[in-house]
């Protein structure tokens, strides 16, 4: 079997009754698998909503542990993966779990995409890469070949974050992203609203990333790598000033302009 187009998949098997009398019907559920796929040298695992399947949690997690462990020789140790959960909430406790059966096969958990801001903030918190956008489907089942943003996600709600962006760590969000904590070199942040810093930003920083011109990026202290604001870029200045304080990034007549914060705020409210 080519392990770059391996696929496994499991649905939950119904109770057969012995009795002769029908059972009393319950709401139908679309029972969807659990998927594992091969792309581009790392692994994809999608995991069903519960709306999109009968297991509970227990039995879930129990069934991901199957599938990684009959499916281990398919691919090489210290294969990447990245998790698709769509609208499943997972909390730190059930994150680790899956972290935990992965690393019993020798694979490495990388990024999360989700659509839910809990998941979102937990994954982030434990230093994973996230991406909040619509769900990701399987090959099976996906007939989009390109992602385009509807009114109801450019209005998402703002993503709250409270930790420290980690080297190769990368935040994606439809909306905006408000961090308090740091933004180390390496690591990124990439919004289609603004983006707020409460803390260092030195790693890379894209707001207005659907192409919305008049976001912003703020910080208590800017000393990026690199900024981005819709189409626009711009790098950090060769030396560092001796003092910082709160700045603001925006796009003025002649490109991305960085400002105090005091004076930008005076500015925009003035008639």
């Amino acid at each position: 079997m080519d392990p770059k187009r391996f696929r496994a998949a499991l649905t939950s098997s119904s109770p057969v009754s012995n009795e002769s009398e029908p059972e009393p019907e319950s709401p139908r559920v679309a029972e969807v698998q659990l998927h594992l796929e091969a792309e581009d040298g790392k692994l994809l695992l999608y995991l069903p909503t519960p709306s999109e399947t009968r297991l509970e949690w227990v039995d879930l997690l129990q069934e991901v542990q199957k599938q990684l462990e009959s499916g281990q020789r398919l691919w090489p140790p210290n294969t990447l993966v990245e998790l698709v959960t769509g609208d499943r909430l997972l909390d730190h406790r059930q994150l680790q779990q899956i972290v935990n059966a992965l690393t019993t096969v020798k694979l490495h958990l990388t990024r999360l995409h989700t659509k839910r801001r809990q998941t979102a903030v937990a994954a982030a918190t434990s230093g994973y890469s996230i991406e909040q956008q619509a769900q990701i489907l399987p090959m099976a089942q996906s007939t989009i070949a390109q992602f385009k943003l509807d009114a109801e996600e450019k209005d998402a709600a703002p993503l709250y974050l409270q930790t420290t962006l980690r080297s190769g760590a990368e935040i994606r969000h439809p909306g905006t992203v408000v961090i308090q904590g740091d933004l180390n070199p390496g690591s990124s942040v990439v919004a289609d609203g603004d983006i707020l810093v409460w803390g260092r930003l030195r790693g890379i920083t894209h707001a207005g990333a659907s192409g919305n011109a008049k976001s912003q990026i703020m910080a208590l202290q800017m000393e990026p790598t690199q900024l981005r604001i819709a189409d626009w870029v711009a790098r950090a200045p060769e030396s560092l000033p001796d003092q910082f304080y709160p700045e603001v990034a925006y796009i003025a007549t002649d490109g991305i302009q960085i400002a105090p914060a005091a004076d930008f705020s005076k500015n925009m409210i003035q008639p």
